[in-house]
Order: structure tokens, then sequence, then C-alpha cells
């Protein structure tokens, strides 16, 4: 990997202890101090892009965010770039809760271009409903809820937009994350992180697994990178040179 210039973070089960949302708080002064260092901190999540944009104005970091798995990448408070359909997502609803028991929609910050359902119905049995309905749909588990999204539409779609706006690359990006909707910023990212809890499949994928689980596994992952690849020696090279 060349030199770094981004670090692209998932939030739930990532930067949080727990499902809950509570946040793991030595990982966000790690971010803050990256960011004063000169890194773009981009928060790419299956949550809302708006309250990633949130997070990232109270943490401190870049004021931008990539929301709904990659539908949504917010600049500012009323400014968003959305890349895909919610009303698609809506008639997908439609047609797997008249084909579904269980299937109902989970009450979340508003989404712009997705549809998000509690995990209580199949996915798989999901997924062949909306194939022989022929709906170009996809349904994502982020681990705290069922997604459903126009095909095409992932975290690396809304992450090269947002490495745009920021004149940044792919490639001098560092992504870390744990559930399957990090994958495809694993495979467009030049380096990779998978958290210790995350399902086998996300380890296979990541170049690097870390011991550490919620919020202490992106400490984990900084200080990984800061030592291998960022010509830092010690714990303390990150937050010192920050002052």
């Amino acid at each position: 990997m060349g030199s770094i210039s981004s670090f692209a973070v998932d939030i739930d089960g990532t930067l949080t202890e727990n499902g809950g949302g509570r946040l793991y708080i030595p990982a966000m002064e790690a971010l803050r101090y990256l960011e004063r260092l000169g890194y773009n901190i981009i928060y790419v999540t299956g949550r809302s892009s708006i309250e990633a944009y949130v997070l990232a104005v109270f943490i401190g970091t870049t004021k931008i965010a990539v929301g709904e798995n990659g539908g949504a990448v917010t600049t500012a408070p009323q400014e968003h770039v959305l890349l895909a359909s919610k009303k698609k997502c809506l008639s997908g609803y439609e047609v797997l809760k008249k084909n579904i028991d269980g299937v109902k929609i989970k009450p979340v910050f508003e989404r712009m271009t997705e549809v998000v359902l509690f995990r209580t119905f199949d996915i798989e049995q999901g997924r062949k409903i909306l194939k022989e309905n022929n709906l170009d749909l996809s349904i994502n588990d982020s681990k705290y809820a069922f997604h459903i999204n126009e095909k095409g539409i992932d975290k690396a779609i809304g992450l090269k937009v947002a490495l745009k706006m920021l004149k940044a690359h792919a490639a001098q990006t560092v992504a870390i994350g744990d559930s399957e909707t990090d994958i495809p910023m694993f495979d467009i990212c030049g380096y990779s992180v998978a958290l210790n809890h995350a399902p086998e499949n996300v380890k296979s994928r990541a170049n690097h697994v870390v011991r550490g689980t919620e919020g202490i596994g992106v400490v984990d992952a900084i200080d990984f990178v800061a030592f291998n690849y960022m010509g830092l020696r010690s714990k303390n090279d990150i937050s010192s040179l920050s002052e």
C-alpha cells in the first residue's frame, strides 16, 4: 500500500461497543487525532448519512458521511447526494410483506434511499422473493437490521463519491469494519482491517484482523496501521504528534 490519506470507518459494531449505539470513547479520540494529523475520516454506515454526519460534527472529524449502505452521502445538514431510489425499495417492502410473515419496518432515523426492516424473517427467502418478482433490489444484513437497497448500491459506491469530493483515492484509504456490508469497501480500499468478532467470510476478505472487538478494535486497527504503514513507532505517537 502506498501513502495513506483516508480512513473509512463503519459505525455499528465497529465504532460502537454494542448494538445500542454506545460509542467507544478511546476510538473517537484516536480518530480525532488522525484528523488533526491531516487524514480524512469518513464514516460509512448502514445508519442514515445524517446520523453519521452529526457524529463527525461532534467527534471533530471530516464533515462528510456515507450512509444507507452507500445510498446517500451527506456533506452538510441540508446537502445530500442520493444514489438510489427509496420508492423502488418501498415497492420491494410491499412485496415481502405480502409473502412473508413478520416483515416489519424498523423505527430508525428517516432514510432517503432505502428501507430498514427488523431481522425477523429468513433473509434468503426474502432475496428469493425479490428475484422471483424481477425487482432490481437486494437485502443486506448489517447485523442490526435488514436493509432493502437498489442492486448495485453498496458501501463502496458511496465511499467512492465521498473520496472524489475530498480529492482522495481508494488506493490510499484504510477501511475498518465488522460485517458483510463492509466487504465492498474492503475490496476497493488499499488496506482493510476486520474486527475480531466479524464473521469468518468478512475476516477472509480483510487484509488484517485485529484482536479487539466492538470499539476497542478500532483502536487496535489504527495502532496496527500506524506502526506498520505510517512510520509511527509507539502507541503514544499519534497523540503526541497532534499536540
